[in-house]
């Protein structure tokens, strides 16, 4: 076999927990509670077919094209206009998904040891999108409404080893399903302005509210100070790998440098196409159908806990949004050994520790809801009670 020679940072970059987990529970029978997908059910197939051939019949030859870095103009148009602040479309830049919106920020932020400060727990790919560039991530204390501010105060750091940003997602967290409140938003963006540290707010989920649409972005508190993310594939089909990035003028021109180093420009023919879809309020019409159907399959596994874990010393939060729910185990009890128990007894998880940059906690789980039917919730999480019992003293 070849012996080459590979980059100092290929040695840091892994495969995603939650991926290897899939190869794992891909087989028949299994009832996955562990990936992250929208549920197809919600796809606007008919939309897309019909979008396609507009697109194709008036500007087939546009569409096939290479194209602009910044993204297709109409498109960059829309996501201005549906942002609850003032936004420039010069200020947006569209993305081969919000993945690829945290590799740029990564690359134009991070140096080898830079700080840069996450919740407790985060979102796995945030820290898998980092790792490459070899910053120090350090969890900041969290609790039911986000970030603690003295704590993210106190992990900022002086000189040298200040924090180059911080990243968080205050809408039906990935993983916990939690929300930041609107007080904690407001002490978190001004702490931010008063430390002089850039925030990176991650929204794939802030449309898939059940309860009432949450609190002001931090991007609309302070724009200057927050590069802000979003996502298509929630609210569309994940498939396109349609995100953006809404930034200060200030780092919009280097991170459009990143991109066009990156891949030139997100499919010219998948902006146009998505477009075509959203034009005339089609957002508003699709989204709450999305709504109505994760909501009964939240339900569904709520009642389900309810009812299975009674009597366990097992917690569970309660998100009023978005894609996922957060398990506390009784403490000494490991997810990771706890999951082979589920997968023979037919259902799957994510174990919580990868979500963690430092100090993980191993009694933690994540579920989500919404690709499996309420039979299916209530069958798999007997099948979660019954591998906890087992394991449990």
């Amino acid at each position: 076999m070849t012996s080459w020679t590979l980059a100092d940072r290929a040695a840091k970059m892994n495969s995603s927990a939650i991926r290897e987990i899939l190869k794992l529970t891909d087989r028949p029978g299994i009832i996955s509670m562990a990936g992250g997908l929208p549920s197809p059910k919600s796809f606007p197939l008919d939309e897309f077919t019909k979008a396609c051939q507009t697109v194709m019949l008036r500007d087939g030859a546009t569409a096939l094209q290479y194209s602009t870095t910044e993204g297709f103009a109409d498109l960059r148009q829309a996501v201005a206009d549906f942002l609850p602040w003032d936004v420039s479309p010069d200020q947006v830049l569209i993305t081969s998904g919000s993945q690829q919106a945290l590799d740029l920020i990564a690359k134009v932020f991070l140096d080898r040891g830079s700080r840069v400060l996450v919740e407790k727990p985060t979102y796995l790919g945030a820290l898998q999108a980092f790792t490459p560039f070899e910053p120090v991530p350090v969890g900041v204390d969290s609790d039911d409404e986000g970030m603690l501010i003295e704590d993210f105060a106190a992990q900022v750091g002086t000189g040298a080893d200040k924090a180059r940003l911080a990243y968080v997602l205050p809408n039906f967290q990935n993983p916990t399903g939690r929300t930041m409140s609107d007080a904690r938003r407001q002490a978190l963006v001004d702490k931010a302005r008063e430390l002089n540290i850039p925030l990176v707010e991650d929204n794939p989920y802030g449309d898939l509210w059940y309860e009432g649409e949450p609190p002001l972005p931090l991007a609309a508190r302070n724009p200057e100070g927050v590069i802000y993310m979003g996502s298509f594939s929630k609210v569309l089909a994940p498939g396109l790998r349609l995100g953006f990035v809404v930034a200060p003028k200030s780092v919009f021109g280097k991170l459009t440098q990143a991109k066009q180093a990156a891949d030139l420009h997100t499919p010219s023919f998948n902006q146009r196409v998505v477009a075509e879809v959203i034009k005339d309020g089609f957002l508003d019409r699709h989204v709450p159908t999305i709504r109505a159907l994760y909501k009964a399959q939240r339900d569904a596994m709520l009642a389900a806990l309810e009812r299975e874990m009674a009597g366990l010393d097992v917690q569970w939060t309660r998100p009023v949004g978005g894609m996922f729910l957060w398990v506390s185990l009784p403490q000494g009890m490991d997810a990771q050994q706890l999951l082979t128990a589920a997968v023979e007894r037919g259902m799957a998880f994510v174990p919580g520790a990868p979500f963690y940059a430092q100090e993980p906690q191993t009694n933690t789980l994540r579920l989500s809801y919404v690709t499996v039917s309420p039979a299916q919730i209530e069958q798999g999480i007997a099948a979660l009670a019954a591998a906890i019992k087992a394991h449990t003293p």
